[in-house]
């Protein structure tokens, strides 16, 4: 029987393979495949561009940036601009204090020093005997949740800029603690002064600040109120004693504390507590 052959099977051609491989366009209106989508975000609902082939940003995108550099940038530098005015003003408020005070007590007692400490354009401290006031400008603009301080307030709700803010901080540490470096003695926040865009402030602290219940649209930045602010911080200061640990707690020191000068019966400052509502505690100071 004579042997049959069957007929050979067509060899593969780059054009056969390519006949295979090709994908058919899409009709118009209909969504590309999932495989074209891989590129950049578009809006708008329109397709995704293809991987490195972004489209033009919708002008909307623009319009959102605009919106927000109008509504917080700028309102954000023109409250820094009025914290560093509203700082500066308690400088020099700060500095005049010390002069008269100094001038009151050097007769008394030359050996108490009352002393103005400049350290940046952000910082300066006031020493007076055993206690040193450390006034600190923070950068940032901040703002709060809705039920904290002013921000429930009428005055704050009639504008959007109002509810950011810059503040000035003032902590309580005992002099000895940053002249002999003990890192771990503690230091208290006294009062914290919030400033807004129309130079209105709240201001908010410990009890022994006895701060005027006002409404915020009330308050403006004055020289008087700077120097109110500062005289209260000093009678805080003043008013609350080193209290001495007991013996128990003292009986054991480390090598680490003594290499640190870390005083083993250094003591701390006990009595404050702040004005607002009672939340927390922190080394037995409510806040």
């Amino acid at each position: 029987m004579p042997h049959t052959t069957p007929p050979s099977a067509t060899p593969p051609t780059i054009e056969n393979i390519a006949a295979t491989t090709e994908t058919t366009t899409p009709a118009p209106g209909a969504t590309p495949p999932v495989e074209a989508q891989a590129g950049a975000t578009a809006t708008n609902n329109l397709p995704t561009a293809a991987p490195g082939s972004p489209t033009e940003a919708p002008a909307d995108r623009l319009d959102q940036i605009f919106e927000g550099l109008q509504q917080k940038s700028i309102a954000k530098q023109a409250i820094f601009r009025n914290t560093r005015a509203a700082f500066d003003m308690l400088r020099l408020v700060s500095q005049e204090l010390v002069v008269e005070l100094s001038r009151k007590i050097t007769p008394v007692d030359s050996n108490v020093l009352i002393e103005y400490r400049p350290v940046n354009d952000m910082e300066f401290h006031i020493k007076f005997s055993g206690d040193l006031l450390i006034f600190v400008m923070h950068s940032n603009i901040v703002t709060f949740a809705e039920d904290y301080g002013p921000m429930a307030s009428k005055y704050v709700e009639a504008d959007f800029r109002r509810r950011f803010f810059g503040h000035i901080m003032a902590y309580n540490f005992m002099a000895d603690s940053i002249k002999y470096q003990r890192m771990n003695d503690p230091g208290y926040l006294v009062g914290r002064l919030l400033i807004n865009i129309e130079n209105h402030y709240y201001l908010e602290g410990v009890q022994q600040l006895e701060l005027p219940d006002n409404d915020m649209a009330d308050n403006l930045i004055t020289p008087d109120m700077m120097r109110l602010f500062v005289e209260s911080a000093m009678i805080a200061a003043v008013n609350n004693d080193l209290i001495a640990p007991p013996m128990q707690d003292i009986q054991k020191i480390t090598v680490k504390q003594k290499v640190e000068n870390q005083q083993v019966s250094r003591g701390s400052k006990v009595g404050f507590s702040f004005s607002t509502e009672q939340r927390h505690s922190v080394d037995g100071l409510v806040y």
